[in-house]
């Protein structure tokens, strides 16, 4: 993902954008808005989310693999807090 932040001055404007080469021949979108129209989107459409309300979005090897990462991380954390 690409996040390019700019002011125009002009209503006719290029935009020079490089593109990774991962991007060529694939159908790219630019979305243009201000930074008001941005402070007014809702951050979550739902308020709470459960876990019940995730599960199957990982398969086993998934799971198993992630809930090992969280191991890791929490090791580390507690060796350095």
């Amino acid at each position: 993902m690409i996040l390019q932040t700019l002011i125009p001055e002009n209503e006719n404007f290029e935009l020079p954008v490089t593109l990774p080469k991962s991007y060529l021949g694939k159908k790219v979108y630019c979305l243009f808005f201000i930074e008001e129209e941005a402070q007014n989107i809702p951050l979550s459409t739902s308020s709470t989310k459960k876990p019940s309300d995730f599960f199957g979005v990982l398969n086993e090897h998934e799971g198993d693999k992630f809930e090992n990462q969280i191991k890791k991380f929490r090791n580390e954390w507690d060796r350095n807090g």
